[in-house]
């Protein structure tokens, strides 16, 4: 949702006459690379102690009408032959796999009511539960279709965070689920009537969505509109069509990555962008599926149609360096040639072409001005592939193009495209995605002028044996039963097509649909389906967590409590494991980790530390399995120290300011065999002047095995509690140290 709509439209209209439909393409300037400081972050509360919206919760006052389109449609102006065009000759004859599961998402009437229009509905399944988010509300089911939580006010990802994350709740919104890192990832913008704006951000602490979120907050002084999302291994990549912040000039696609390192663990992060000239929109950033990584090193890709109205997708190379932000670079285009097409509804106002049954519906608008969000990229170890999908016009309606590229990294090529319109019925709003076995889906909208033919969720895919270029037969999984109306003209702005990290094999889509004619009461629908001989192989992958185990300092000699790394085999086919390992001066304490761990199982390995010297003593544990990356290991961190203090704190009781308390005692061993050198007795802290040493027995040097003693008085300066402590400085490891307390009266 958006308050900035009026000023907008006003620039629009002449902005796009103004230019020529014959413009060429100017030359990509990319201005950076920008680095922008976190606004904030902080940790927030468990998701499922927040109290679920009910049914009589207050409607929203906002109601999303209008979409910033692109101000710079160069495109052409005539119908072309579509070359990719799918025909019943050349069409498989087989039908696309069968709905397995269908059920109602948010939407009127089911718990929820959005005063805005459209959805923006996204999805992703995550290994045990799915999560839908839409505009202003989200809610978590289990894969059985089961709601589990929510619905939800969006902006309560930033319950208690302040702000105008928390206030300000938006809309946009993208959830994604990091399947590397086991974490969910949810962002939705908050938008001001004066700067900042803000992209709002929340990772999660664990696999479960219902949990504690790391929340971040990333200041604009402009107006960031239709965000995209790409998990990365390196960042969480982000694209935006920013708008300057009262919405009145376009000032052209931004690109950035976010640090997603640090947000992982709650850590301050950083965002670097390249902002770019006005002729360049709707970028999408590209998203990892699948358990293999990208080659190490691989930047992200950016790929947007090319704005220069030729049959091109521009396919940018995004670099980023955290650690020196000068170093990261925006490069591209590579004009890729595809086989030329027009935007569905080209020469439109606002691209509103899209007909449904009834005298009073509205012409939806198909967003054919460009790519359909997300740019999904697998790695397959002999190739890799970038696969995307948008809205053309084919014939007298309208058809879904799509595109599988291989090589991005080196020599981009289209490995396969086509134009999917079987039938004078009109295909837009489409999303696209890849399992594990190479089979495609394309999830999108159906809808036509004739009877019956209400906007529908549809889908059709193709196995590798089909015919280059074509899709199996359609299948409806939930028809609509309602018309649009009431002149709002919008209609999803994205669809969302995932797949499951659990099998890597089932399909997830969700999209709107109308229960009934109406305006501003759309529903949407949740369902799956899956490839008929894609189960059980593949490949298994593993996630462990935390990714290093810090030990604090320890005695010499002594065992430290466990602490447990917990790994995920997040890939589609079973982990076998053959041995589990720690090095150094760690031992394994508990093991639940079998010879096998099935596909989105896990399990658990404890460890202890016993220092064996002083100083840092690093060891890794290590699991031998056979999963991509093994043996995968988990750095361990300890310090050892020879010179341990008792007790660990004194506490001196209320002494009147003035008067000195009797002396307590602290006694200071060597408990390693070698003598140590004692560098510094000292008082440290605020109040370091309130304490005194009485006696001391300790000399320069401490035996090996023995002790000596320091005795304590507390000689209060000044009223209320007053702390510091009492460091045992040596070379035998760490200061060891005595926490003081006393009060004043």
């Amino acid at each position: 949702m958006t308050r900035k709509l009026t000023a907008l439209m006003a620039l629009l209209a002449p902005f796009c006459l103004a230019i020529s439909s014959s413009a060429q393409q100017s030359s990509v300037v990319t201005h950076g690379p920008v680095v922008v400081q976190e606004y904030k972050h902080d940790t927030g509360p468990l998701l499922r102690e927040i109290a679920p919206l009910l049914p009589e919760f207050s409607t929203p006052t906002e109601r999303e009408i209008e979409n910033f389109a692109n101000p710079n449609q160069n495109w052409r102006t005539l119908s072309v032959p579509d070359a990719v065009l799918q025909t019943k000759e050349n069409s498989p004859q087989a039908s696309s796999p069968p709905t397995n599961l269908e059920f109602d998402g948010l939407g009127h009437g089911d718990l929820f009511f959005c005063n805005c229009e459209p959805p923006d509905n996204d999805g992703a399944p995550g290994i045990n539960q799915y999560v839908q988010y839409i505009n202003v509300s989200y809610a978590v089911y289990d894969k059985a279709g089961n709601r589990t939580l929510g619905p939800l006010s969006g902006n309560s990802f930033w319950s208690g965070f302040g702000g105008s994350c928390e206030a300000d709740n938006s809309g946009d919104p993208i959830v994604r689920f990091d399947a590397s890192a086991q974490r969910w990832v949810v962002s939705q913008f908050a938008i001001n009537s004066t700067s900042p704006d803000f992209e709002c951000v929340a990772v999660s602490q664990t696999a479960d969505a219902t949990g504690a979120y790391n929340r971040y907050a990333f200041s604009f002084n402009a107006f960031p509109d239709y965000p995209k999302m790409g998990v990365w291994p390196d960042a969480y990549y982000f694209t935006f069509n920013n708008f300057n912040i009262a919405g009145t000039a376009y000032l052209g696609a931004n690109a950035c990555a976010m640090e997603r390192s640090k947000m992982l663990v709650g850590q301050t992060a950083k965002m670097v962008c390249f902002q770019q000239n006005p002729n360049q929109f709707g970028e999408l950033p590209s998203d990892l599926d699948g358990p293999n990584p990208p080659p190490a090193g691989t930047p992200n890709f950016v790929m947007e149609l090319d704005p220069s109205g030729n049959p091109n997708l521009a396919l940018f190379k995004f670099h980023v360096d955290f650690g020196t932000p000068a170093n990261s670079t925006f490069t591209g285009p590579t004009l890729i040639p595809v086989a030329p097409f027009t935007p569905l509804c080209n020469g439109f106002s606002r691209g509103r072409c899209v007909p449904q049954p009834g005298g009073t519906s509205d012409l939806l608008e198909s967003l054919g001005d460009r790519l359909m969000y997300r740019l999904v990229y697998r790695n397959f170890g002999d190739h890799t592939t970038l696969l995307t999908t948008h809205s053309i016009a084919a014939g007298s309606s309208g058809g879904i193009r799509w595109y599988e590229l291989r090589n991005p990294e080196t020599s981009p090529t289209i490995f396969q495209s086509g134009t999917f319109a079987p039938d004078s019925k009109w295909r837009w709003m489409p999303a696209i995605a890849m399992d594990k076995n190479q089979n495609i889906a394309v999830g999108y909208t159906l809808s036509g002028s004739g009877t019956g033919q209400f906007p529908s969720l549809v889908y059709a895919g193709r196995i590798p044996g089909d015919p280059a270029g074509t899709l199996e037969s359609e299948v409806v999984m939930k028809a609509g039963l309602g018309s649009q109306t009431g002149g709002g003209h919008r209609w999803g702005d994205y669809s969302s097509l995932t797949v499951d990290p659990a099998d890597d094999c089932t399909f997830w889509f969700t999209e709107e649909y109308q229960k009934v004619n109406g305006g501003f009461d759309w529903s949407t629908a949740i369902g799956n389906f899956v490839f008929p001989g894609c189960t059980g192989s593949g490949t298994p992958a593993v996630s462990l967590s935390p990714a290093t185990l810090n030990f604090k300092k320890e005695p010499i000699g002594q065992t430290t409590a466990p602490l447990t790394v917990t790994l995920t085999n997040i890939g589609s086919a079973t982990l076998n494991i053959s041995n589990v390992v720690a090095t150094g001066d760690y031992a394994i304490f508990a093991n639940t980790c079998g010879s096998t761990v099935s596909s989105g199982g896990n399990c658990a390995v404890s460890v202890t530390f016993t220092p064996t010297k002083k100083g840092a003593r690093n060891g890794t544990l290590s699991f031998t399995d056979n999963a991509p990356g093994s043996p995968q290991t988990v750095p361990l961190k300890g310090t050892g120290q020879s010179i341990t203090v008792s007790p660990a704190s004194l506490n001196f009781g209320s002494v009147a300011v003035g008067n000195t308390s009797p002396p307590q005692t602290v006694t200071v061993s060597n408990v390693s065999t070698a003598p140590v050198s004692l560098t510094g007795i000292a008082f440290a802290g605020t109040a370091a002047g309130d304490y005194l040493i009485t006696a001391n027995t300790c000399g320069a040097t401490l035996s090996g095995g023995s002790n000596c003693s320091v005795s304590v008085a507390f000689k209060p300066t000044n009223t209320k509690k007053r702390a510091a402590k009492l460091n045992i400085k040596n070379n035998g490891g760490p200061t060891a140290s005595t926490t003081l307390t006393g009060t004043g009266t």
